[in-house]
């Protein structure tokens, strides 16, 4: 009896499904590196906001005893949105309310900063860490 098989081995459908899975991982982790990236982007656009809402903020008011973050509700939506990103802002006003200073730390570790003297970008040491030291850099 002449009798023909078709299909696949199991070692072939193995061999297949391995390779399936190693590709999957690798595309897993380099979609895993821009979702980060574009988190990060979406943090910096919200403090750079922030920036913006400041100079709102003291045009109207002449200082910024009720900003930054939630102490006003009007300025507080970047903040939100930074939240819902998990790198929750931090932010110091001076006791003059003539400066303040917000901090959030990005996906990538790095804390990102923004003050009342215009500069956003990374945080020196030491900074914006209390109401007696409200700038970045």
């Amino acid at each position: 009896m002449n009798k023909k098989s078709k299909g696949f081995t199991i070692i072939e459908l193995l061999v297949v499904v391995a390779i399936i899975a190693v590709l999957a991982a690798i595309v897993l982790v380099n979609v895993t590196q821009y979702i980060n990236k574009g988190k990060d982007a979406a943090i910096k656009g919200n403090m750079s906001t922030i920036l913006t809402n400041g100079a709102i903020h003291y045009d109207s008011a002449g200082n910024y005893t009720a900003f930054p973050l939630a102490a006003n509700p009007a300025y507080n939506g970047p903040a939100e949105a930074i939240e819902a990103a998990n790198a929750a802002p931090t932010a110091w006003v001076n006791g003059t309310g003539s400066a303040y200073c917000v901090k959030a730390v990005l996906k990538d570790t790095t804390t990102y900063c923004v003050d009342s003297t215009g500069f956003k970008g990374a945080l020196a040491t030491g900074k914006c860490a209390s109401a007696t030291e409200v700038t970045c850099n």
